[in-house]
């Protein structure tokens, strides 16, 4: 059986930038809910070789990953460091979980 990679991007956070993760790369789903979301947004960002993080798109798509309400966003990233770009919402908790066909299990 497949593993997947599950990681917690953060629990009860507020607005600014998370703490990075490292992602193994591959297809993944973000999963994102909020206690207040105060007409703010969560993004899903990777870190660029330059040092800056920049917004993924929903997979498959050319639409950017900008959450406004609890729910879900697929992505596919290569490996490197992920993090949450919080805007306005509060108590906001996510996390990401990879595709079972991207790991040997």
């Amino acid at each position: 059986m497949a593993r997947r990679q599950q990681l917690t991007m953060g629990t009860g956070l507020a607005a600014g930038q998370s703490t990075p993760v490292d992602w193994q790369g591959g297809e993944g789903m973000l999963s994102v809910g909020a206690v207040a979301w105060n007409g703010g947004s969560v993004k899903l960002q990777q870190m660029a070789p330059d040092g800056n993080y920049y917004t993924l798109q929903n997979y498959a798509t050319t639409t950017p990953i900008g959450l406004t309400a609890n729910g879900t966003a697929n992505f596919r990233a290569p490996a490197g460091k992920l993090s949450l770009l919080i805007a306005a919402a509060s108590g906001v908790s996510g996390w990401v979980i990879g595709d079972p066909a991207n790991a040997a299990g």
